[in-house]
């Protein structure tokens, strides 16, 4: 079916017919459906169906903004060299889909509601990407004036403050072109890929410059840290750990979703296969057309080793050019973070699971079925949070470890409680995505996996001494929070919550 089609019969906000049972044919639910599928879970349908299958993969695919990922990311690859920067976004892809294929392979039918994580635990930030942007934006500034000049914490945190506002303004008044947004962001994010690929190797050949070998880009091994050289290579991974690592937003908007049990599973898999696909190729040519002395790239004046790389190949002109869509892309990668948050969250208050949930479960019939309360809501908690970025560049590695360390609790607690108890209970059912005899050993490698990812993000990349701007604080920030939710919970949550709450009585 078309995607026009799909949004002629998109399901409007209003009463629920009684739950049909047998919605599903070969694995998936007709379109008519999807809201008398939320209905047999308990839920009224509240938000506006209007994402296709394209679009709700756009969410993922435009969070992930593979360039402007491996960019601000690409200091933690940069030290093992270009193997470290190649080689394990690959790896990293083999095991997230070994983790997605669990994720995927339960009951279909609990992907049509927002916050399918929610039935065990998630945490969620939209700290990383804007305060990502704010870097990138002001790193034109820095290349205009030829590296003389470089923002100070507090102008940092001002662009910051001032993109979470307009990314809140924008989900809240966009609302009904907000899936065409998305739809957009799919093209910003290949064209610059395509254009990237292409443009380093001429510029490169243009300026007189060597194209590194094969041999360099695939096997040369560094170490610019002070760990043993295949530690340092591990923590490599910390990069393709971040740049593939929202996929599960697909999920969240599922409630927005047409045809929602089969665009979420398919928004996943495309959305990690491409970003996979792709991010080797970018990073094969990038390695490829770098300087070889990689201090040039991380000590960089510009702030951002990708804005030292573009410089390099093409000139102030071009690294302008390019590093301006790159921002482009990563502000669009914040909006749509926020807008996949403050579906999750308006999801956990509607479950009364979060504090004044019943404040922010509200969804607005005046603005176009927009969760409002919770849009602002998570805006504002960016915005505090985003606060710790003033402290030093330690403070703001540790927000990013913690989004990380977050995601990755988040989906290795359900694989690891139905390895636990999903048979003993009986209340597991296969999907149409079941791996079946490989079910267990696949779940059993992606929750050591992700306990891995966890650990990983906890170390400080330097090395194993660092000094105090150096050290890695996300164990303080992750305990500060893991700790909090489990008081906040058997302190007062655990004497009212139950459970997901029914709202189609």
């Amino acid at each position: 079916m078309s995607e026009e089609a799909e949004k002629k019969g998109s399901t409007l906000p209003g009463a629920v017919e009684a739950p049909i049972e047998g919605a599903i044919e070969n694995g998936f639910v007709s379109q008519a459906d999807d809201t008398d599928l939320l209905a047999q879970l308990g839920y009224k349908q509240e938000l506006r169906r209007q994402y296709s299958t394209t679009q709700v993969f756009a969410i993922a695919f435009s969070i992930m903004a593979l360039l402007p990922s491996i960019a601000s990311t690409l200091s933690f690859s940069l030290p093992a060299g270009p193997v470290g920067m190649v080689w394990v976004g690959l790896c990293q892809l083999i095991f997230t889909i070994m983790g997605i294929l669990i994720q995927i392979r339960e009951d279909c039918v609990r992907l049509t509601v927002s916050a399918e994580e929610f039935h065990t635990v998630t945490l969620a930030l939209t700290q990383n990407p804007t305060d990502g942007f704010a870097l990138m934006l002001l790193s034109l500034i820095s290349i205009a004036r030829d590296g003389e000049w470089s923002a100070s914490r507090p102008v940092i945190y001002a662009t910051y403050l001032a993109t979470v506002v307009v990314h809140a303004c924008m989900a809240t008044f966009m609302g009904r072109i907000m899936n065409r947004i998305q739809s957009v962001c799919i093209v910003l994010n290949v064209g610059l890929v395509i254009a990237t690929v292409i443009a380093l190797p001429v510029g490169n050949k243009s300026n007189g410059l060597a194209i590194n070998s094969g041999k360099y880009v695939f096997g040369h091994m560094e170490n610019l840290t002070t760990w043993p050289t295949g530690w340092a290579f591990v923590l490599a991974w910390l990069s393709p750990i971040w740049t593939i690592g929202a996929f599960d937003s697909c999920v969240h908007m599922s409630e927005e979703a047409t045809h929602a049990t089969r665009a979420v599973p398919i928004g996943i898999i495309l959305s990690i296969g491409l970003c996979g696909i792709l991010g080797f190729l970018s990073l094969a040519v990038i390695a490829a057309c770098m300087d070889t002395n990689l201090n040039n790239l991380i000590d960089s004046a510009f702030g951002q080793p990708m804005a030292q790389i573009y410089y390099d190949s093409l000139g102030k002109s071009g690294a302008l050019g390019f590093m301006a869509v790159v921002a482009i892309v990563q502000f669009f990668m914040g909006l749509s973070i926020l807008i996949a948050a403050s579906r999750q969250t308006w999801a956990f208050s509607r479950d009364g699971a979060l504090p004044f949930s019943s404040f922010f479960r509200h969804v607005s019939k005046r603005i176009q079925y927009q969760p409002v309360r919770t849009v602002w809501g998570v805006a504002f908690i960016a915005i505090v949070i985003g606060l710790l970025t003033l402290i030093d560049s330690a403070a703001a590695n540790a927000l990013f470890s913690l989004a990380v360390a977050g995601n990755d609790v988040a989906w290795g607690v359900p694989i690891l409680c139905r390895l636990i108890w999903g048979d003993k209970t009986g209340k597991f059912r296969p999907g149409p995505f079941y791996t079946g005899v490989f079910s267990k050993p696949i779940a059993i490698t992606a929750v050591v996996y992700l306990l891995f990812a966890i650990i990983l993000c906890m170390f400080p990349t330097g090395g194993p001494d660092p000094t105090p701007d150096e050290m890695n604080y996300t164990i303080v920030i992750n305990g500060a929070i893991w700790i909090g939710a489990a008081l906040y919970y058997f302190l007062f949550a655990r004497k009212w919550y139950t459970g997901p709450k029914t709202t189609t009585a």
